[in-house]
């Protein structure tokens, strides 16, 4: 976003286009999955034909285009995702190896999850505390399902890449190649947004390390992957990084810094990110409008191909605008004693918020 801020492909919200149902098509997209079932069942008697079936859609789903990423209807895309994701569980049962789908299936339940379950389930719990959480436990078990695809996914390419993550995560991340890093940053996308989801939970918290030694290795591979995807990421991780060397928040104004400039300043994303994990945390409510205001100006019909990722960070920013008595403290009157960090609202959650599992356009052999 990294809350940071899972940032962008839905569902693939450019590769899934092949399998995208019209408007007011569920009807289609179920005659569309009906005929994939029939298609599969026909070619029962001949593996090799239906592997080579099953090969050549999984690979125009994988490679898909921009048709979902330049919507401008959400709400569209929020139906029609669903269909596309089911169809690539679907082709993986059969060709459970296939890169290209398992990159597509990790990003895509990734993001759908980001945008379109999260940001409900952020905005429910002012209303709803309990169907709101219920909201975030599904998130983060789609979270889940994304990252286990990223894990198998990566596997594919390095047996037992996944398990080595375990055992010693810095020293495992050393044999991935420029190759590998669609993969390893929607793993460690997905991996961060559902820890970000699961405090209570010792056992996720403690992979933290491991999202880390990916996102680093990454960085180190392609710093410029996805108009600065992992720079987006890495606005509000390190804020929270142990360990890490020098001054946080100058660490996250750096990575800021670079995701504009990769996306000359056209993705709304990074500016609500650095207000979510910086300003809000700094308590600078001045600095926190002027970001949404500025993310809120990025005119989206200017970069067609970021226009979903760009309607979907807008929507949080106005969401974000609407809290700002809940998230800063009062002016302080007069004489009055200063207050201390402990006495401020909670910031923003570390990887949850971060318009991370919304990506660019572009991700791997497509995003």
């Amino acid at each position: 976003m990294h809350s940071s801020y899972p940032t962008t492909s839905y569902p693939e919200f450019r590769r899934a286009a092949a399998s995208r149902p019209g408007r007011g098509g569920r009807g289609r997209a179920v005659t569309a999955r009906a005929a994939v079932v029939a298609l599969l069942a026909g070619l029962s008697g001949c593996s090799t034909i239906k592997h080579t079936a099953i090969d050549q859609l999984g690979d125009a789903l994988a490679a898909g285009g921009t048709t979902f990423a330049a919507d401008n209807d959400p709400q569209l895309i929020q139906s029609a995702a669903p269909f596309s994701l089911k169809l690539m569980e679907s082709l993986l049962a059969e060709r459970p190896q296939h890169r290209g789908l398992l990159l597509a299936a990790a990003s895509g339940f990734t993001q759908y999850a980001f945008a379109f379950v999260q940001q409900d389930a952020d905005e429910l719990l002012e209303k709803d505390f309990a169907a709101g959480s219920a909201l975030r436990d599904r998130a983060r078990r789609l979270y889940l399902r994304g990252r286990d695809f990223g894990l198998r996914g990566l596997d594919v390419a390095h047996a037992g890449f996944a398990r080595g993550l375990r055992t010693d995560p810095r020293a495992t991340v050393r044999s991935a190649t420029a190759a590998d890093v669609p993969l390893m940053y929607w793993t460690a996308a997905a991996w961060g947004a559902a820890i970000a989801q699961s405090k209570d939970n010792a056992d996720l918290i403690a992979d933290l390390g491991i999202v880390e030694a990916l996102i680093d290795r990454a960085v180190e591979l392609n710093e410029s992957f996805d108009a600065g995807a992992l720079h987006g990421f890495l606005i509000a991780y390190e804020m929270n990084r142990p360990a890490g060397a020098g001054d946080p928040e100058g660490r996250s104004r750096a990575h800021f810094a670079r995701a504009v400039t990769l996306t000359d300043s056209q993705q709304a994303a990074p500016f609500v990110t650095l207000a979510e994990s910086v300003a809000a945390t700094r308590q600078n409510r001045a600095e926190f409008e002027q970001l949404l205001r500025r993310a809120l100006a990025i005119d989206a019909e200017v970069r067609p191909e970021w226009r979903l990722v760009n309607l979907v960070m807008q929507r949080r920013a106005r969401w974000l605008l609407g809290r700002l008595d809940e998230l800063f403290l009062p002016p302080l009157a007069p004489d009055t004693p200063a207050v201390t960090a402990s006495d401020a609202p909670a910031p923003p959650d570390l990887i949850s918020e971060h318009p991370a599992p919304v990506a660019s356009t572009s991700s791997s052999p497509t995003p």
